[in-house]
C-alpha cells in the first residue's frame, strides 16, 4: 500500500508539470522595461485622458490628487498585489490559478475575470473604432473650418451607420488580436514597448503645445491645480477610488494574467508603485493637454467622451497647425483604447488556449470570431435598433454598466478577500519578497491593507455604484 503523502506528492508534481508546460507554451516576458511596458499598457487607456483631469479639476484640483494617490496607494495598490501574487505563484490563466491555490468555489472568481474581460473588450472595441475613424478624418483634414455643431453631426453620422461602426470595430479587434497571435514576448511586449514611448511623447508635445501656445491657457492649469479642500468630501474619496480601480484595470484578470508572464526576479511591490505612479502622470499630462485647449476656447470641461469625438476636434479646426495636432491626438486616443484592448483579450484567449488545451494561434482566432458577435452587436445597439434596446439602455451601454459597477468591484472585492484569507500566507509572503527568508517591514503592512482595508472599502465603492450607499 501506498503511502498517503505519495498522492499529495503526485499531485504536486503534475501541477508544476502543467505549470511549466503553460510558461513554455504561452511564454514571458524577456526584460524589465518590457514588464513594465506591458502593464503600464494595460492601466493606460481613455478613462486617463479625459476622465481623471475632469475629476480631479471638478472634485478640488490638487486636492482631489492627493486623495487619489492615497487611496491607490492603500487599497488599488494591495488588489493589484494580491492579484501579482496569485498569477506569478501559480504561472496559468486566472481560473486555473484559483483553482490550483484552493479547492471549492474560489475558482469561479478567475472566470469572473475572464468574463468581465470579455465583457469589456466587446463594447471597447466599439470606442476603439470611434477613435481610429477620427485619426482617419483627421489625415484627411476633414475638420477644416468645421464647427462643433457640424462635427458633433459628424460623430452622430457615425452612430447611425451601423456597417461603419461595426467595420472600424472590427479593425480595432484586427489589431488587438495580431498582437496576441505574435504571443507574449515577440507580440505584447515588443508592441507595448514601442507603443508606450510613443504615446507619452503624444502626450508630452500636445501639452507644451497647450500650455505655451494657446490664449488664456493658464485657466486649464488652475482648473487642475488649485487646491480646493473644502469640495472633499466622503463622495469624493469614493470618487477617487472608483477612478483609481478601474484605471488600473483591477478585477478583470488583465493584472493577474500579466504577471503569471513576469520573471522570478521581478519585484512586485516596486513594480506596482511604479504603475501607480505611472498611472496618474498620465493622467495629468493628459490634464495639460486637454483643458487649457478647451478653457482657451471657454468650452465646458464636463463634456465626457464628448470632449474627444466633438469638442478636441472643433479645437484643432480652429487654431495654426490644427490639422497635424489633431493626427497626434487621435493618433494617442487609439494607442491608449489599443494597449487596453490587447491586455483584456490576453485574459481572454490565454483562459481559451489552456483550458481547451489549443493552441495560442487557434484560441486568439476563436475568441476574435465569438467577440466579432459580440462587439458587432454593441456597435449596431448604437444605431438605435429597437431590437438592440432593453430598459431604454443599448446593449453597450448595458455591457458598459453591468462590467463598472457590478463585475468589476465584485471581483476585485472577492479577490482581495482570497488573497487575505484564503491563500496560504507563504505564498503571498515568497511573491512578495521574492522568496526571502525573512519579513520585510512592509510585507505585514501590506497583508494587513489587503486582509482589512482594502475590502471594506471595495465594499463600500460596490454599494455607492449599484446605489444603495
Amino acid at each position: 500500500m501506498l503511502p498517503r503523502h505519495y498522492f499529495h506528492t503526485k499531485t504536486q508534481s503534475y501541477q508544476y508539470f502543467c505549470r511549466f508546460a503553460i510558461v513554455l507554451a504561452q511564454g514571458t516576458f524577456n526584460t524589465k522595461i518590457g514588464t513594465f511596458a506591458a502593464v503600464a499598457g494595460s492601466v493606460v487607456g481613455l478613462g486617463n485622458i479625459w476622465r481623471f483631469p475632469y475629476l480631479a479639476g471638478d472634485n478640488g484640483g490638487f486636492a482631489f490628487l492627493i486623495i487619489y494617490l492615497f487611496v491607490s496607494l492603500l487599497i488599488s495598490m494591495p488588489l493589484m498585489l494580491s492579484e501579482f501574487s496569485i498569477g506569478r505563484s501559480q504561472r496559468c490563466n486566472a481560473m486555473r490559478a484559483f483553482r490550483n491555490i484552493s479547492s471549492g468555489p474560489w475558482f469561479l472568481i478567475g472566470f469572473l475575470g475572464v468574463a468581465t474581460a470579455y465583457v469589456i473588450d466587446s463594447f471597447y472595441m466599439v470606442v476603439g473604432g470611434w477613435s481610429l475613424k477620427f485619426l482617419q478624418l483627421s489625415i484627411v483634414n476633414a475638420f477644416a473650418d468645421m464647427s462643433a455643431a457640424d462635427i458633433k453631426g459628424t460623430f452622430g453620422h457615425l452612430l447611425s451607420n451601423g456597417t461603419q461602426l461595426v467595420l472600424w470595430s472590427e479593425a480595432t479587434l484586427v489589431i488587438a488580436t495580431a498582437v496576441i497571435i505574435g504571443g507574449v514576448s515577440n507580440g505584447i511586449e515588443k508592441f507595448n514597448k514601442y507603443l508606450m514611448p510613443i504615446l507619452l511623447l503624444l502626450l508630452i508635445i500636445l501639452a507644451v503645445n497647450s500650455i505655451f501656445f494657446l490664449p488664456d491657457s493658464y485657466k486649464g492649469l488652475q482648473f487642475l491645480f488649485y487646491p480646493d479642500f473644502s469640495k472633499i468630501t466622503f463622495q469624493t474619496v469614493l470618487k477617487a477610488l472608483g477612478q483609481s480601480f478601474f484605471s488600473l484595470s483591477l478585477g478583470m484578470g488583465a493584472m493577474l494574467t500579466y504577471s503569471a508572464y513576469m520573471p522570478k526576479s521581478q519585484r512586485l511591490p516596486r513594480t506596482a508603485l511604479f504603475i501607480v505612479s505611472f498611472d496618474t502622470i498620465v493622467a495629468i499630462i493628459s490634464g495639460l493637454a486637454i483643458f487649457p485647449a478647451v478653457f482657451s476656447f471657454g468650452i465646458d470641461p464636463s463634456a465626457g467622451p464628448e470632449l474627444l469625438f466633438i469638442t478636441m476636434p472643433a479645437v484643432f479646426s480652429k487654431i495654426v497647425g490644427g490639422q497635424f495636432l489633431a493626427i497626434l491626438f487621435f493618433l494617442l486616443v487609439f494607442l491608449a483604447a489599443s494597449t487596453s484592448q490587447v491586455s483584456l483579450l490576453e485574459v481572454v484567449t490565454a483562459y481559451v488556449s489552456e483550458e481547451l488545451h489549443i493552441q495560442r494561434r487557434k484560441a486568439a482566432i476563436l475568441i476574435f470570431l465569438t467577440m466579432t458577435c459580440t462587439g458587432g452587436i454593441c456597435a449596431l445597439s448604437l444605431t438605435g435598433a429597437p431590437s438592440l434596446t432593453f430598459f431604454d439602455m443599448s446593449v453597450f451601454d448595458i455591457f458598459d454598466y453591468v462590467s463598472s459597477n457590478i463585475m468589476l468591484p465584485i471581483g476585485g472585492l472577492l479577490i482581495v478577500l482570497f488573497a487575505g484569507w484564503i491563500m496560504p500566507k507563504r505564498i503571498l509572503h515568497a511573491q512578495l519578497t521574492n522568496n526571502a527568508d525573512h519579513e520585510p517591514f512592509y510585507f505585514k503592512i501590506i497583508r494587513f491593507l489587503i486582509r482589512f482595508v482594502a475590502p471594506i472599502f471595495v465594499s463600500i465603492l460596490f454599494l455607492h455604484l449599484i446605489g444603495i450607499f
